[in-house]
């Protein structure tokens, strides 16, 4: 009697939580109509959907949704906003996956709590995000955005400004690349719900490294704090680069900059190489929607202005720093792990000092640039390869299963 009077308490809680979310109209205002969040929050339908399949979940979700909606358009006369639709969801699916962790026994128990606590962590990671940025720029007023901008204009080719110009020749491409840009979290929960289906083991940690890439990215961010080219250049971006000779001689100084410091590395690109490489193993259908995202989302980093082609480089190594860390599946006392830990957070950490201190050094000869970014992201991938490979040596029966499926 006192376990299920509990239940009815904690279900009577959760719904209390998710209702006085929905009616804060401060929430709603900074939350709920962010893309963002919103598509945070939609990410836990797609764990629901994945680890319960069931239609009638998708019916009390599309209903509590409903019955959000009224209730914040009708009764409260909020003004209706597209991206409000999926934050409705998103808490619909998490009182309904709530609901159902809190009502079942054993495994199934604990299957869901895997499910429905990483999709709250990960809304609160994403909530907390803005937070964090805004105390990363107060606490550097001044960018280093020249000298990104001087190591991609050593390597003769500005990747930001051709993509850019892509973009704007063919705004259907520029459109598909920002909706991906903006849908990251789906991809997220899809690869966490898909790994849970099989060793829960290997989704909790698949789980930690994209929550922990955050802040510790943001950790990165306050040592060399960047905004990105179009934050830089204005209207200028993407027509009007500094030509190559002028770059060569450009003043490397730092600037007053207004803008989140969220540069270097990418955390986009991170992610989407962590889905990636995470994904190896899962069903063919799931890395098809993985790739398309790691393909269109390299593309809307660089072509929407928001970060250099360093960004990107950097974020091979980090993202490997950040798995190594994570692969609980790997020994400590493994050569593997240890050698991807130290190789990442080395080759992070030089390429921050290198940028800061010795910029020039990149313009003694483009063959130099170039080598040591096909090197950072050449070794990178070739120890993710043995990392995970030694993964798969560590639980043998888990990965054929998997390669079964794939």
């Amino acid at each position: 009697m006192y376990t299920r009077a509990f239940k009815t308490g904690a279900t009577a809680g959760l719904f209390a939580v998710i209702l006085a979310l929905a009616v804060n109209r401060d929430f709603y205002t900074g939350s709920m109509v962010s893309a963002y969040l919103s598509l945070a929050l939609a990410s836990a339908l797609i764990v629901l959907a994945m680890i319960r399949r069931s239609w009638f979940d998708l019916l009390w979700v599309a209903a509590g949704g409903l019955f959000l909606a009224v209730l914040d358009y009708k009764m409260l006369h909020f003004q209706p906003m597209f991206m409000a639709g999926f934050s409705f969801a998103g808490l619909s699916a998490l009182a309904v996956l709530g609901t159902h962790t809190i009502w079942a026994d054993g495994e199934d128990q604990k299957l869901l709590l895997y499910g429905f606590l990483p999709a709250v962590l990960f809304v609160g990671s994403e909530w907390m995000a803005t937070t964090l940025l805004d105390i990363t720029e107060a606490l550097h007023p001044k960018t280093f955005d020249l000298y990104l901008y001087s190591f991609d204009c050593s390597l003769r080719v500005q990747f930001s400004f051709l993509i850019g110009q892509l973009f704007w020749t063919f705004p259907w491409l520029r459109f598909a690349c920002l909706v991906i840009y903006i849908a990251l979290p789906l991809p997220l929960a899809l690869v966490y719900a898909a790994h849970l289906h099989g060793e829960k083991k290997n989704a909790l940690a698949v789980m930690l490294a994209f929550l922990v890439t955050g802040p510790v990215g943001v950790l990165f961010y306050n040592m060399l704090p960047a905004c990105g080219p179009v934050h830089i250049f204005g209207a200028a971006f993407p027509w009007h680069p500094v030509p190559t000779d002028a770059a060569m001689h450009l003043a490397v100084v730092p600037v007053l900059l207004k803008g989140a410091r969220n540069a270097i590395p990418s955390l986009h690109m991170t992610w989407v190489l962590l889905v990636w490489w995470n994904s190896r193993g899962l069903r063919r259908w799931v890395r098809a929607i993985v790739l398309v995202f790691l393909v269109l989302t390299t593309m809307a980093t660089l072509g929407t202005g928001e970060h250099y082609f360093i960004d990107l480089v950097v974020a091979f190594p980090f993202s490997l720093m950040v798995q190594s860390v994570c692969a609980f599946s790997v020994p400590l006392r493994s050569a593997e792990r240890r050698t991807a830990f130290l190789f990442g957070t080395c080759m992070t950490l030089l390429w921050l000092a290198l940028l800061s201190f010795a910029t020039s050094l990149f313009w003694t000869t483009p063959l130099l640039p170039w080598a040591m970014v096909v090197a950072t992201i050449g070794s990178s991938i070739l120890l993710w390869h043995r990392l995970l490979r030694a993964g798969s040596e560590e639980h043998p029966v888990q990965a054929r299963a998997a390669a079964a499926t794939a």
